[in-house]
């Protein structure tokens, strides 16, 4: 069973390509990352990105975008020290995670924003804009 489906019960995201977490049953569980589960839809002008990413603090967030990849990286920290021993059961991921996807579209990355509320981290992309064509003049050397 890939630790994707162990986290979140389903094996895969047919929106997204899946990469940064640990598939192989033989691959330690200690060693693999989480990873999030993401809505990603578009408006005219905006590619929006929504995930639950409870219990995380802003500062323990990293989101980067490079060659049109967004990828978020971050950490779950828990507040009490469990021994595995003593959990009834145990569903949530602490740790940290990782998740990284291609944009379909140029965005502006000096215009993106992202911002958690009530759990949900939010970021919003900026389509780039291709509408700015400028022409230029070819001049002619005379002597």
């Amino acid at each position: 069973m890939n630790i994707f489906k162990k986290i979140f019960g389903t094996e895969d995201d047919e929106t997204v390509e899946i990469q940064g977490a640990e598939t192989d049953a033989e691959d330690s569980e200690e060693s693999a990352e989480g990873q999030l589960a993401l809505d990603i839809y578009q408006d005219k002008d905006n590619i929006v990105v929504k995930s639950t990413i409870a219990g995380v603090k802003p500062e323990d967030l990293d989101i980067s975008i490079e060659n049109d990849q967004v990828t978020i990286r971050g950490e779950r920290k828990q507040d009490t020290e469990v021994k595995g021993e003593d959990y009834l059961m145990q569903e949530c991921y602490w740790g940290s995670f990782y998740r990284s996807f291609d944009l379909p579209v140029e965005v502006d990355v000096d215009k993106s924003v992202a911002d958690i509320k009530d759990g949900i981290l939010t970021l919003i992309l900026p389509k780039a804009s291709r509408s700015k064509t400028k022409k230029v003049k070819v001049k002619t050397q005379m002597e």
